[in-house]
């Protein structure tokens, strides 16, 4: 029964723990169990993380830790405006890069040279 529950060893652990919870359910269909369960993280982030940043005492850390909280308050007004969230949370941040195709240029023997094709 010891270990039932998760003991992050440092701010930064519990933090990756977080993030990685929050990219599970952040396409998940809203409910009232999991807005929830989402303040109930976001009240981890801003009553035990950061203190515990805050007494580590690394200032990156500190902003990481706030930059989440605010994300996930984002998160909220976006998903109850009945949008998509956009992105997934990387590195305490939100990641919404999409993927990028190079050109590929293909010869012809045409009046131009060149074609582009982009796979």
């Amino acid at each position: 029964m010891k270990n039932r529950f998760y003991q992050p060893k440092n701010s930064k652990d519990a933090m990756r723990f977080i993030e990685e919870l929050f990219n599970k359910y952040r396409n998940a269909p809203l409910t009232k169990p999991l807005l929830q369960y989402h303040e109930k993280l976001m009240f981890q982030i801003h009553d035990n993380v950061l203190p515990v940043a805050k007494k580590e005492g690394i200032p990156d850390r500190i902003k990481s830790a706030q930059r989440m909280y605010k994300i996930m308050r984002q998160w909220i007004t976006i998903r109850m405006s009945g949008h998509a969230f956009q992105g997934k949370m990387r590195h305490f941040k939100i990641d919404n890069h999409h993927h990028k195709f190079k050109a590929r240029h293909i010869k012809i023997n045409n009046g131009h040279n060149y074609q582009t094709s982009r796979h």
